[in-house]
């Protein structure tokens, strides 16, 4: 039988979901958005079974930290860590922007 983990999502990434669907709903159509949405979905829900199978964040394993994983939906990355059997979702960033430039501003919000 297949490991199966639960998936969490922290409240940034819902932010994040939340604010990527309004940009596309705004800036295309709510069709376009729509289409993002099931998309994003349906791939955080392999997560279920394989999370492994995701690379860690380049970035962040640049300094070391091999906790955070990523899951690329182009241009989108999901990034994940693993807890026990918790997929816990911390962040669904355009992958067109700098991710270290996303941190540094999220840090400074605390």
């Amino acid at each position: 039988m297949r490991e199966t983990f639960r998936i969490i999502w922290a409240e940034a990434a819902v932010q994040d979901f939340e604010s990527i669907l309004e940009y596309i709903a705004f800036h295309d159509c709510y069709e376009a958005a729509a289409t993002v949405h099931e998309k994003l979905l349906g791939r955080i829900d392999t997560l279920v079974h394989t999370p492994m199978r995701c690379r860690y964040v380049p970035e962040l394993k640049e300094i070391g930290l091999t906790e955070y994983r990523e899951l690329i939906v182009r241009p989108y990355r999901i990034c994940f860590r693993i807890h026990g059997h918790d997929v816990v979702l911390v962040s669904i960033l355009d992958g067109r922007r700098d991710l270290e430039q996303i941190l540094m501003d999220r840090a400074m919000q605390r």
